[in-house]
């Protein structure tokens, strides 16, 4: 049935043995277990993270703020495989090579894209809001998660949801630093049912679709926040 000439977009009724073999193969499931670690840990802490940052940048005074969110902004011009030598050197050294560390640490500190996209939204936000919760006698820890926090949901959203697309299709970084078969994330992981003498299409595909369903369950869900967030996220300052 995969080789049949017109092509059965449907076919019906559903080859739902395609998925058992699959999942029976024995690493699929730590394929999905290792990718959910990393995306989920990836996008909470990528989230927080660029949110901290961001709000240091639009909502605080300090020596130097303009020149160093300059700096941030110039990383993006940085092509990410001119920084994968390093870190594969770097991790090595840490001993990190076979686990997931070196695709969990780096979420912790930020990204340009997001601190960007979330500073420009905080921007938008009245000051008076947080004058006003300072002589109510609020903190800065108070004011980002009481204030600013709940006002920017649909920004967070946004960049939330372009994380979880970035940790859960990532490639490159699961190809270079794990190399033991159970320790795969699942976008390496479908290379397994193409080998040297054949590729098994059928698990191909059914492996490429349970691969895609969290990416469009995660799009309608987030899809309202997601789009107000592109909406109202300005370009003050």
């Amino acid at each position: 049935m995969i080789f049949v000439e017109p092509p059965i977009w449907l076919p019906w009724p559903p080859y739902w043995v395609n998925y058992v073999t699959m999942w029976e193969g024995g690493l699929f499931p730590h394929w999905i277990k290792n990718s959910v670690i990393v995306t989920v840990v990836g996008v909470i802490a990528l989230t927080v993270s660029s949110a901290v940052a961001a709000f240091g940048f639009a909502r605080t005074d300090f020596p130097g703020r303009n020149k160093l969110f300059v700096l941030v902004l110039a990383t993006l011009m940085v092509p990410f495989h001119v920084l994968l030598v390093p870190q594969f050197l770097l991790f090595n050294w840490f001993g990190w090579i076979n686990s997931l560390w070196p695709l969990i640490v780096p979420s912790l500190f930020g990204s340009p894209f997001s601190i960007f996209i979330l500073r420009q939204f905080f921007l938008t936000l009245p000051k008076e809001l947080d004058e006003a919760a300072e002589i109510d006698g609020a903190n800065i820890v108070q004011v980002f998660l009481q204030i600013i926090v709940p006002l920017a949901k649909p920004a967070i959203a946004t960049v939330a949801a372009f994380a979880f697309i970035n940790e859960w299709n990532d490639f490159v970084r699961p190809l270079v630093y794990l190399h033991r078969p159970e320790n795969l994330t699942l976008a390496v992981g479908i290379r397994w049912f193409t080998g040297r003498y054949g590729t098994q299409f059928h698990l191909l595909m059914a492996a490429s679709m349970v691969s895609l369903l969290p990416m469009i369950v995660v799009f309608f869900l987030a899809q309202k926040h997601f789009i107000q967030g592109i909406a109202l996220t300005g370009i003050k300052g």
